[in-house]
């Protein structure tokens, strides 16, 4: 078993409006590991925070926006290594909806689309977002 420096929850959000799903870019300004490519809304759950109040925060501090949160679709891990320290993060990603798509992204982001989830391979997503949208897709089925 490899040692593992850092372990984290995550909520991450399928925002949806109008059956676009929305993706923003890392800003590669901010030098992180996933700097230049898109990802969906979210973040970690501090200790105590509830998850839909630590989701509904993440996504009004990225975007702006206010959202109802539906329910989670899908259950994963990945383990990045953030400057030489390996990391664990669990994420659950959850179907949300909002009535606005009138953007403003935080500093840690320098772009957004809202995308048609079906097309989601024509875009430079994180590596470990291709298996959620194919679970997106088949969960709307």
């Amino acid at each position: 078993m490899e040692k593992i420096g850092k372990q984290f929850i995550a909520m991450k959000a399928f925002l949806v409006y109008g059956g676009k799903v929305l993706i923003i870019r890392e800003s590669a300004e901010r030098n992180r590991a996933n700097a230049g490519f898109y990802d969906v809304t979210g973040g970690r759950v501090g200790i105590g925070e509830k998850f839909d109040d630590a989701l509904s925060r993440e996504i009004k501090e990225e975007t702006g926006l206010e959202a109802k949160i539906g329910k989670p679709f899908f259950v994963g891990e990945w383990r990045p290594n953030v400057r030489g320290e390996q990391w664990q993060i669990i994420g659950t990603y959850f179907e949300c909806f909002t009535d606005s798509d009138k953007v403003k992204l935080d500093v840690e982001h320098d772009d957004f689309k809202w995308i048609n989830p079906s097309e989601y391979a024509n875009y430079l997503l994180i590596e470990n977002l291709k298996q959620v949208f194919e679970e997106y897709l088949s969960s709307r089925k």
